[in-house]
């Protein structure tokens, strides 16, 4: 593959940049915006040193021809000594205004919309376009902006009710995500083959044997007084051998199926979540010559940590430094993003023999292949 293949540009105000040393692009499903930070030096003495990009500038990141993140200049630190100089700069995706800036829509309030139309219309403020991935939900009786919260934190306490995840895309668009849309990476991340180091933590402190969720809604003709006012739906969960409860009061108007299915989906995510896995590799692209992405489902095989199953990559950082080019991926069963998980009254076939591995007591063997 040519270096040119991995040539880390930065386009501001028509006119690239290069020859960064070092260099840092992250991405991932739960993050409303990527970001960058890139970094060169020079050597004393004597050299006069122009910085012509400034903050608040229109850019786009590229790794050879791949867009990988169109945003804004935020910060053009300088640190310099006897010796040399060192200059960076970092930004953020389009989509950082959301996580950033208030939510100013007047009248703050929607009723009998569904999701796209009232993100859409948090984002208008801002100039930013929102796409969907995902069926369009049902309509929702109301959703009200809260006093002084973020556009994101708006959009996200929204979603929560739906499962469903907000992030962008390489040309700073907001997108609501559906897991594994980027497809299926070509390379497998196998021990002993392309994975430099790996870091699973296995911590299964927010793990419970019972969800309980909590809410209310607005009275109807039909619905009143303590039938609309208190909505609750549970979900045990017997992979946890000892009583752990757990109880999430939940905003905004519920119904009792929504309720149901954020319990399913919480019992679903924290499983997920305990199993989250970091894996570096080396270089930023595949066998095929393909990035990777995050949002792709990935074959792990690692008999340390004791994985052979398909995992998900919730998240990607590509780094240049002293030890050469690295992508450092964090994955996690595929369930633990699904807005729906499998249903968690149904039994699970453990295989005997086979290609197994260490969780299949907790997880389906494949994505693919859910018993």
């Amino acid at each position: 593959m040519p270096d040119t293949a991995n040539t880390v540009t930065l386009t501001v105000d028509g006119l690239d940049y290069g020859g960064w040393k070092t260099v840092e692009i992250s991405a991932g499903l739960e993050r409303q915006a990527r970001d960058f930070t890139l970094g060169i030096t020079w050597r004393w003495p004597g050299q006069t040193v122009a910085v012509p990009i400034r903050q608040g500038a229109k850019c786009e990141v590229r790794i050879g021809n791949d867009l990988v993140l169109t945003g804004w200049v935020f910060a053009t630190p300088i640190n310099y000594d006897d010796k040399q100089i060192s200059l960076s700069v970092s930004g953020r995706s389009l989509t950082a205004d959301l996580v950033d800036c208030a939510a100013v829509n007047k009248p703050g309030q929607w009723s009998g919309q569904g999701v796209l139309n009232i993100v859409s219309a948090l984002a208008a403020p801002y100039g930013l376009p929102v796409r969907s991935e995902i069926a369009e939900t049902g309509k929702l009786s109301d959703h009200t902006i809260e006093p002084g919260e973020t556009v994101f934190e708006s959009i996200d306490r929204l979603l929560t009710l739906f499962r469903v995840f907000s992030t962008d895309d390489a040309q700073g668009a907001v997108v609501l995500a559906r897991p594994g849309s980027q497809g299926r990476a070509m390379d497998v991340l196998e021990l002993g083959k392309n994975v430099l180091s790996g870091s699973a933590p296995l911590d299964f402190s927010g793990v419970f044997s019972e969800y309980q969720v909590l809410g209310q809604r607005s009275g109807t003709d039909s619905e009143f007084g303590q039938q609309a006012s208190e909505v609750s739906a549970s979900v045990s969960d017997d992979r946890t051998t000892r009583k752990r409860a757990l109880i999430i009061h939940e905003s905004g108007q519920m119904t009792p199926e929504l309720a149901q299915s954020r319990a399913n989906w919480e019992r679903g995510n924290r499983i997920g979540k305990a199993l989250t896995t970091t894996y570096k590799v080396q270089g930023w692209r595949q066998s095929n010559g393909a990035l990777w992405r995050h949002n792709m489902l990935v074959r792990v095989v690692d008999p340390l940590i004791g994985f052979d199953r398909d995992m998900l990559i919730a998240e990607v950082t590509y780094s240049l430094s002293d030890q050469g080019t690295t992508t450092t991926l964090v994955v996690g069963p595929p369930d633990g993003f699904e807005p729906e998980p499998l249903d968690p009254h149904k039994k699970r076939k453990v295989k005997k023999g086979g290609n197994g591995d260490n969780f299949e007591y907790l997880l389906p063997p494949d994505w693919d292949k859910k018993t």
